[in-house]
């Protein structure tokens, strides 16, 4: 059998890993007093599993609701004597200085810090700590580690109080002691989002190896100083960076570039204007240019070859036969090219690999620093995937799940990937997917819906959902999917849409589950929710889908279940299926969940009497409502409620119903009953008892026998 995309199993590493950070008192640690939480002493773990610990748990406090983050976790790694850390990858808010400080005996030699707006200057100090290790550095949008904390001088004391840990960073008081002095095997560095207040020239200077380095978003004041680097930087990315033609000089000066970005956002911010007499300047200089990404600048002249040139042929990436004159002087096609929001992206013959790859290479190349571009090519995969085909499905979900776990509170990366995940789980693709990969897209789709109440995400990911059989494939995350369920239609007043297809899962999420599943759906809300949704419908004098898919929903969830019958009748449930009787006569449909539900109701003897309250009863000024169901040879459930819905009314209150059934035709209609052949034999036996009961009370009117037990019997 072939294997499918994403068919690979967790590794045992992985899956241990999660254990351990899931059940930290149970595997490696202890609690101290004041639940600090220490390392057992016959603990020692090497660096690939101190590694995979940290960032590990790094990914579940971002992406698991459910996971508990530890106060004091980074302790754990403070001796390296026991514990060994080299690659950590922290982000967000969540890391604080005193987390920093806690590893820093380590010898780090990768640290990326992204969007770590809590650390404050503290964290510079504690840098100096790795300079003899780090190869590696990151501190992207990390903005406030430049500035101390209230004023606080560089060196802080280890027993700083806690209290001042707590506030974000304070801008007012910027760090000038800081450069990077000593950290002579550095060789990647990414600045992006550095305060302009920063002299990034002064900071820089002192780092003699450099091979890769990131200024997104740095205003440069000078440019000549990027050139110390000239015979060893391999990648420079000067994204949103001002560009200027005496930058452009450095830069093509920068002989050993293989990846060159200097793309904006947006033509809209763009200053400097694209010529063709640059392009020819970067591709003849830069000759080893693998990647080069220009998008979001405006083109000054017309670098392209004329229109009914282009036209001849077929599209190649052959330099040769570029569309863009200055890239026919190109020695190989490139890796990427980025021309996004550019006048030069819609050409025929661009030299790089195009289409749904250099697609794939724009989502993995943007997702994590540029959520505005990220979003622009994982818009362009949901178009592949919807009209074309996606020949890398399992490279294409892998992106798409990575930059929704990334950007969790995005928008705009929100909506376009939970796009892109409905129509790459859709019928098409679904038998390449192994049971694997769709799990992740099921933890990433709740992970959405989780976390960003935005209608386009809300129905993006409930219509994902729709692609997975339910109940099955949710049943690994049963409980949290009817729970973000229920909270999507806790408002009376939803979305049209989305109300549609949320009742819609949570129908079908409580139809051939065990009971154990349908009583801790019930204990939810789950049924309260639902005849709230009925009561807005009667209000609205409305039938729908929403309507029959609700009382469908409360039909499975009281099957067997009858502490969900019991939640139904606390619930006023009687109250709305008489009502809903009344309002909507002829609704059949309807009518066959509704009294399914009954009969589930009603198979529970101990609340068979409350099917038999006074409203009950008194709707039944006439029996043509139930009548109406005894020919119901299509629905075996209606026509079997409808013969004992008569046998309660008749033996329990002969003298006032019988007269009545007789008076109405209820006798023949009940004789036809006894005809049909698909009618089941329980239900002929029940009016056969009617039937019976009409005869006893001709031929004795007095008898008012009120003690007999009501049967209903079994389930059509």
């Amino acid at each position: 059998m072939a294997a499918k995309a994403g068919d690979n199993p967790d590794s045992l590493m992985t899956l241990a890993t999660v254990f351990c950070l899931r059940n930290l008192r149970k595997t490696m640690c202890y609690q101290e007093s004041r639940n600090k939480l220490c390392l057992r002493s016959d603990i020692f773990l090497p660096s690939e599993i101190c590694d995979k610990l940290v960032n590990t748990y790094m990914e579940l406090v971002h992406t698991d609701s459910n996971f508990e983050p530890e106060e004091s976790f980074f302790q754990l790694f403070s001796d390296p004597r026991s514990t060994r850390l080299t690659r950590v990858q922290l982000r967000e808010d969540f890391v604080r200085d005193r987390d920093l400080e806690a590893i820093k005996k380590q010898d780090l030699i990768e640290l990326h810090l992204t969007y770590c707006n809590s650390l404050s200057s503290r964290s510079l100090k504690t840098l100096t700590c790795f300079r003899e290790t780090l190869v590696s550095l990151c501190l992207f949008g990390c903005s406030h580690i430049f500035y101390k904390k209230g004023g606080a001088p560089l060196a802080c004391n280890e027993d700083t109080e806690d209290e001042e840990e707590e506030s974000p960073a304070s801008r007012q008081a910027l760090e000038t002691d800081f450069n990077f002095q000593g950290f002579n095997r550095l060789r990647l560095l990414n600045l992006g989002g550095l305060p302009d207040e920063v002299d990034v020239e002064t900071l820089l200077k002192p780092l003699k190896s450099l091979t890769s380095l990131d200024l997104s978003n740095v205003q440069l004041l000078g440019t000549a100083f990027l050139t110390q680097w000239k015979d060893r930087l391999a990648s420079l990315v000067l994204y949103n960076v001002d560009l200027s033609e005496e930058l452009v000089s450095t830069v093509v000066e920068i002989i050993n570039l293989r990846h060159l970005d200097i793309s904006r956002e947006s033509r809209r911010t763009a200053k400097f204007k694209m010529t063709r007499k640059i392009l020819t300047a970067i591709v003849q200089r830069l000759v080893n240019l693998v990647s080069l990404d220009i998008s979001g600048h405006i083109m000054l002249d017309n670098g392209t070859v004329p229109h009914f040139e282009e036209a001849m042929g077929r599209p190649s990436i052959e330099p040769c036969k570029s569309s863009i004159f200055p890239f026919q002087e190109l020695k190989r096609p490139l890796q990427f090219l980025g021309l996004y929001d550019t006048t030069l992206c819609n050409v025929t013959h661009i030299p790089a690999y195009k289409n749904e790859e250099q697609v794939l290479n724009a989502i993995e190349a943007y997702t994590e620093f540029r959520p505005e571009l990220a979003h622009r090519a994982i818009n362009q995969l949901f178009d592949i995937a919807r009209i074309q085909h996606c020949s890398q499905l399992l490279r294409a979900l892998q992106l798409v799940i990575a930059a929704l776990k990334c950007h969790k509170y995005d928008k705009s990366i929100q909506v376009t990937g939970s796009a892109a995940l409905f129509y790459l789980t859709n019928t098409e693709y679904r038998s390449d997917q192994s049971v694997r990969l769709r799990r992740e897209v099921i933890q990433v789709v709740l992970n959405g819906m989780e976390q960003y109440q935005e209608v386009t995400v809300q129905r993006n990911c409930c219509l994902t959902l729709c692609n997975f059989s339910i109940p099955e494939e949710l049943e690994f995350q049963y409980s949290r999917v009817n729970q973000l369920l229920l909270k999507i239609l806790e408002p009376a007043r939803q979305d049209e849409s989305i109300q549609r297809i949320a009742v819609h899962l949570c129908n079908a999420l409580v139809c051939q589950v065990d009971n154990h599943h349908k009583e801790a759906v019930g204990k939810m809300g789950f049924v309260k929710t639902m005849l709230n949704l009925i009561q807005k419908k009667l209000q609205d004098r409305t039938c729908d889908q929403v309507m029959e898919f609700s009382w469908s929903a409360l039909w499975n969830i009281t099957d067997e279940t009858p502490d969900n019958c019991q939640m139904f009748l606390n619930c006023r449930g009687m109250s709305l299926f008489l009502d809903c009787l009344q309002e909507f006569p002829d609704k059949q449909e309807l009518h066959r969940n509704m009294l399914g539900l009954l009969g589930n109701v009603a198979e529970v003897k101990a609340l068979r009497p409350q099917l038999l309250t006074p409203q009950f009863i008194t709707v039944f000024r006439s029996f043509e409502p139930i009548l109406r169901l005894l020919p119901q040879s299509i629905s075996p459930v209606s026509q079997h409620w409808a013969t004992w819905a008569l046998y309660n009314l008749v033996s329990v209150y002969p003298s006032k119903y019988c007269p009545l059934l007789i008076k109405e035709g209820g006798v023949s209609l009940l004789e036809k009953v006894l005809e049909l052949e698909s009618s089941k034999p329980e239900t002929k036996d029940m009016a056969s008892k009617v039937m019976e009961q009409c005869e006893t009370f001709k031929e004795d009117p007095m008898d008012t026998n009120h003690g007999q037990e009501v049967n209903y019997g079994q389930r059509g």
